[in-house]
């Protein structure tokens, strides 16, 4: 397989930078999984609400295209995420004009390196760890590509892949099916192969907790569980390496918390009143969680007795938007936490300024859908199917680098390392990496010291 378009023998495709997506078809865009709506289940699960943050101008309909005002037979524009932000007359709303779909390059330092494409389905998850990168989608595949070539891959039983991170050798899977799933990569083995080496919870702890009549939590009206287990679509995961803990929050409202050295589960946080769409650890010991209920949540685990336990620390934010994604960026001299949400404002918030709320970037037209930090660095993806790349500067000052476009659907993930190759004038360079409801993953180029947009 070839980066100038050539097909490895698994089929394949490496799209050049050069090259161009077609649009998917509109039956093949309703494809899903027979237990799922024929639209993602994403694109039904926030309402179209307005933010209470700043009055907005008044959505446009859901059967018209917000670009052109036209009857539009997408399905894109039938979701309430793709409904024109209120922002959307801001002057900061226009396509940079330093990065184009066809991947030429003006004078900012931000390139299109190539596209992964497999028709497996929409991207719903990344993560990269070192030269590999980890794809999941509907397909309930995970694959495992390097130096844009694919290099291996493993499958689930059910659930699409909606959640991916990387612990040392092993890596969870978060599935829409409400399982955590635990793979490890086995050297030895000359197919490059990874196999499943558990669950979460595992399958001992759950049969002793389904045992147990004190474990069970009502869900809903006439329906029990064990509380050690997700009883709808896991979202997001998060890991927080120096505590050894994973932190899972789903559809059903809840962020369990994992102990990764024996794969038990520490406790069940009643964290939102609806969806939990993401969750980020790793601040100080603090974690931060955001929901379809509008709220971004500050919590903290403290020793009570023999155990611990998260408390709520703080309610960041309170909305009528869902919250849709969250990213911590601990940059040269602060930390910053960032919100992206339905109305596609990115809010953030200083952790030196005891969360004080910084601002919102606005530079999308619809619902921001993902977030990534990184360096000095922030990305958003959104519905609108751009990516904005933003730079913080001393003081908290944030300058628009630039729009990264080429994606034919809605960015639903973002994953960013650390360029490798080294750079002639020294600046620091990123690889981002875009999964989308395209089917496609693009591979882009980023400095952080571009030439900011005007």
């Amino acid at each position: 397989m070839t980066k100038d378009g050539g097909v490895d023998g698994g089929g394949t495709a490496i799209t050049a930078a050069t090259s161009t997506l077609r649009r998917p078809k509109f039956g093949a865009l309703l494809k899903s999984e027979p237990n799922i709506s024929t639209i993602p289940d994403e694109l039904n699960s926030y309402s179209n609400r307005n933010s209470n943050a700043s009055a907005g101008s008044p959505r446009v309909p859901a059967d018209r295209s917000p670009a052109s005002g036209e009857l539009s037979p997408s399905p894109y524009f039938m979701s309430p995420w793709n409904q024109m932000s209120p922002y959307y007359k801001s002057p900061w709303l226009r396509a940079s004009p330093l990065i184009t779909s066809d991947g030429k390059q003006g004078f900012n330092q931000t390139s299109l390196v190539g596209s992964l494409v497999r028709e497996e389905g929409h991207v719903y998850s990344l993560a990269a760890k070192g030269d590999l990168l980890y794809t999941g989608s509907e397909s309930k595949n995970v694959r495992v590509w390097k130096g844009l070539k694919e290099f291996s891959g493993f499958k689930s039983n059910s659930g699409l892949v909606k959640a991916i991170v990387i612990a040392d050798e092993k890596i969870f899977t978060g599935h829409q099916d409400g399982k955590i799933r635990v793979w490890k990569f086995s050297p030895k083995s000359h197919a490059r192969h990874y196999k499943r080496v558990g669950s979460l919870p595992t399958t001992k702890e759950f049969i002793k907790s389904s045992l147990n009549p004190k474990s069970y939590v009502e869900v809903r009206r006439h329906r029990n569980v064990p509380w050690i287990k997700h009883y709808d679509a896991v979202s997001c995961l998060s890991l927080d390496e120096d505590r050894g803990l994973l932190y899972s929050g789903s559809w059903d409202k809840t962020i369990k918390v994992w102990r990764i050295s024996d794969s038990k589960c520490l406790e069940s946080i009643q964290a939102h009143d609806d969806a939990v769409n993401s969750v980020a650890s790793g601040l100080e010991g603090l974690v931060l969680s955001g929901s379809a209920d509008g709220t971004v949540k500050v919590w903290r685990r403290e020793l009570m007795g023999r155990s611990s336990k998260h408390v709520l620390v703080q309610t960041l934010l309170k909305q009528e938007s869902a919250v849709t994604a969250l990213a911590v960026s601990s940059g040269a001299d602060a930390a910053v936490i960032y919100c992206g949400s339905s109305d596609g404002l990115v809010n953030f918030w200083e952790r030196e300024k005891q969360f004080s709320r910084g601002g919102a970037l606005r530079g999308h037209r619809m619902a921001v859908l993902c977030l990534a930090a990184a360096g000095n660095l922030v990305l958003s993806g959104s519905a609108d199917k751009s990516i904005c790349v933003w730079r913080r500067g001393v003081g908290g000052d944030h300058t628009w680098l630039s729009v990264l476009t080429g994606h034919m659907g809605p960015i639903k993930c973002l994953t960013v390392e650390e360029d490798q190759e080294p750079s002639k004038d020294e600046d620091q360079r990123w690889i981002v990496y875009s999964g989308s409801l395209d089917k496609s993953v693009k591979v882009w180029r980023v400095s952080d010291h571009s030439s900011q947009l005007n």
